[in-house]
C-alpha cells in the first residue's frame, strides 16, 4: 500500500452537508435578470398558470440561461446544475418541463421575447451611460468612435455528431448547421441570430436582411442616430449594400464596411496604381504597421451596378507560406497578396481623420473581433445543439443568446472597474466568479450567502467582493404612495443615479455614491 503524504491525515468525507451552495455565481446572474426587468418582462409574454405544481415559464427560461452561463451544454446538464441551488431557487426544473417550454416557443413567442429583450436592453444601456466611464465606445487606430453603435454580422458553423432535423453538409466539409448572427461591438451583446441549415449560402441576401433588421430592432431608438455595419466578404452583394444605403435618413446615418471578392477587373485596376500611391497601414493602436500597405482604388475600378459613392480600399502584404497555394496569377507575378474593402464612409461625424484610408482599413480589420463573440457564444451553449428537433434547437439558441447577454451585462455593470474580469472569457468568469462555493446562512428572518472562511459576501474582499456588486443593481421605487413606474413623480435608485419620472419620460440624475440596497 502506498504511504500517505500527510495532507489527508484525519480527513473524512461526508455527504450530509446542509445549506451548501455550489456555483454561487448563479445568485448574481438571477438577481441581475430580476433587477433589470428581464424575468418580469418574460412573465408577461410566456404562459402562466395558478395550478398546483406549475412552474412559471419565465423563471424556467431565465434559470436555463443562468445554467448555460455556468456551463450547461444540454437540458439534462441544466437540471443537474440547478440542484446546487435548491436552497435559493427551490426544486430544480425537470428536463421534461424545459423541453415543453422550448417546444412551445413558436415564431409568435420568439417575436414577443424579442420585444422584451429590446426593452430590457434599452434600460441596461441607460445604466451604462451613467457609469463613471460612460457608454463603452469602441476605439480604432487610437480614435474613439463616440456616438457610433457598431454592429458586426457573421456566420459560423455548428457541427452535429448525429442526424438532426435540417442538419446538412457545410461548405467546410463538415456536417451540421450554418447560423447567421449579429453582435454589438460596443457591448459584446448577441443582438440576433438565425438558425440555418448547413448548406445555407454564405452570401444569401435575404438571410442578411432578416438578421440585420432583427439587430436594428434590438438597438434602442435613442442610439440609432449613427450606425456602423460591418460584414465580411459575404456582405458584398448588391441587395445588402443598396438596403444599407436606403437606411440613411435625415435623422439616421448608416455607414458600412464589407469585404470584397477580387475579380480580374479589380486586379487590372490594382495594376494601374503607381508605387507612390501605396501607404503604410496602421495598427489598432494607431502606430505604423510595417510590411502592410494600402491604397485607394476608387475611380480606377470600372465595375458598374454598385451604390454611388462607394469607395474601394486595397491592401497588400507579402504572402506567407500557407498562402502560396491560393495565390492568383496576378499575385504570383507581383509577389503580393491583395484584399479589398468596400465602404461608403466619406466622413464620420465627430471623428477626426475618419476619411483617411489608413483609418478605414483599421476600422474594417477590427471586424475580426466578432470571432471573439462567436467563441463566447459557442462556450455558452452553441458548441453543439442538444436536440434532434429544429424547434427545440431554435429555442435553445435563444436561451444561449440570453446567457451571453446576462454575462455581458454583469461584466459591464458590475465589473467594468476590474481589469481582469471586465473583458474576461467565459471560462475565466466561471473559474474566478461563477463557480465559487458558498454556504446559505439564515438568521433573524434573513438569508445570507457566505463564502471563504464564513465571511459574508457583502463584507468580503478579492473575487468574492464582486458578489456585493449585484446588490448595487437593485432598483427601489420611492414614490410616496404606490410605487408605480409609469406615474409622474415616481423615481427609482440604482448603482449610477436616481431616475425620476416626468410627463415626457425619465430624467437621470447622477450622484457620486450609493448605498447598497
Amino acid at each position: 500500500m502506498v504511504e500517505r503524504t500527510g495532507w489527508d491525515r484525519g480527513l473524512s468525507v461526508t455527504a450530509d452537508g446542509k445549506g451548501l451552495v455550489g456555483h454561487a455565481g448563479a445568485v448574481l446572474l438571477r438577481r441581475l435578470a430580476d433587477r433589470i426587468g428581464l424575468t418580469r418582462g418574460l412573465a408577461g409574454v410566456l404562459p402562466s398558470s395558478g395550478a398546483s405544481g406549475w412552474r412559471e415559464r419565465a423563471g424556467v427560461l431565465v434559470q436555463l440561461a443562468v445554467a448555460i452561463v455556468l456551463g450547461a451544454r444540454s437540458v439534462l446538464e441544466a437540471e443537474q446544475l440547478q440542484r446546487h441551488h435548491q436552497g435559493l431557487f427551490g426544486a430544480p426544473v425537470s428536463d421534461s418541463t424545459v423541453r415543453r417550454l422550448l417546444t412551445g416557443l413558436d415564431d409568435t413567442s420568439l417575436a414577443k421575447i424579442a420585444k422584451v429583450r429590446r426593452r430590457v436592453r434599452r434600460h441596461v444601456w441607460m445604466l451604462l451611460r451613467l457609469r463613471p466611464d460612460g457608454f463603452p465606445w469602441i476605439e480604432v487606430a487610437g480614435r474613439r468612435l463616440r456616438g457610433w453603435i457598431v454592429v458586426d454580422l457573421d456566420a459560423t458553423i455548428i457541427t452535429a455528431a448525429s442526424q438532426k432535423e435540417r442538419a446538412t453538409g457545410t461548405f467546410k466539409g463538415t456536417f451540421g448547421f450554418h447560423p447567421l448572427g449579429g453582435w454589438c461591438a460596443n457591448t459584446g451583446e448577441s443582438l440576433a441570430m438565425e438558425l440555418r441549415p448547413g448548406n445555407a449560402g454564405a452570401n444569401t441576401v435575404d438571410d442578411h436582411l432578416r438578421v440585420l433588421a432583427a439587430c436594428l430592432e434590438q438597438i434602442p431608438a435613442s442610439s440609432q442616430s449613427k450606425l456602423l455595419i460591418r460584414v465580411d466578404g459575404a456582405g458584398a452583394t448588391h441587395g445588402l449594400l443598396q438596403h444599407l444605403e436606403a437606411l440613411n435618413t435625415t435623422r439616421r446615418t448608416v455607414r458600412y464596411t464589407v469585404g470584397w471578392k477580387i475579380t480580374e477587373e479589380d486586379e487590372a485596376a490594382t495594376a494601374q496604381l503607381p508605387q507612390n500611391a501605396w501607404e503604410t497601414s496602421l495598427t489598432q493602436d494607431g502606430n505604423l504597421q510595417g510590411g502592410y500597405q494600402i491604397a485607394e482604388l476608387t475611380g480606377l475600378n470600372t465595375r458598374g451596378g454598385w451604390p454611388q459613392g462607394m469607395r474601394l480600399i486595397v491592401r497588400r502584404v507579402r504572402p506567407s507560406r500557407r498562402h502560396l497555394k491560393k495565390l492568383t496569377a496576378f499575385e504570383k507575378k507581383t509577389g503580393w497578396r491583395y484584399s479589398i474593402t468596400a465602404t461608403n464612409i466619406r466622413h464620420m461625424w465627430g471623428i477626426a481623420g475618419s476619411h483617411q484610408i489608413q483609418f478605414l482599413d483599421a476600422l474594417h480589420r477590427d471586424h475580426a473581433e466578432v470571432e471573439d463573440c462567436i467563441r463566447t457564444g459557442k462556450a455558452m451553449g452553441l458548441h453543439n445543439l442538444p436536440s434532434q428537433s429544429w424547434q427545440i434547437n431554435t429555442a435553445w439558441m435563444l436561451a444561449a443568446n440570453l446567457a451571453c447577454d446576462l454575462d455581458a451585462w454583469l461584466r459591464l455593470l458590475t465589473l467594468h472597474d476590474n481589469k481582469d474580469l471586465a473583458d474576461a472569457e467565459p471560462d475565466t468568469m466561471r473559474f474566478r466568479l461563477y463557480h465559487l462555493p458558498a454556504r446559505l446562512a439564515r438568521h433573524a428572518r434573513t438569508r445570507a450567502v457566505v463564502a471563504r472562511g464564513g465571511e459574508p459576501l457583502r463584507h468580503s474582499r478579492g473575487p468574492d467582493a464582486r458578489f456585493h456588486d449585484a446588490h448595487r443593481l437593485h432598483i427601489r421605487h420611492t414614490h410616496r404612495r404606490r410605487p408605480h413606474a409609469s406615474r409622474p413623480g415616481s423615481q427609482f435608485r440604482c448603482l449610477h443615479g436616481v431616475f425620476r419620472r416626468h410627463r415626457r419620460g425619465w430624467t437621470a440624475h447622477r450622484h457620486s455614491g450609493t448605498t447598497p440596497i
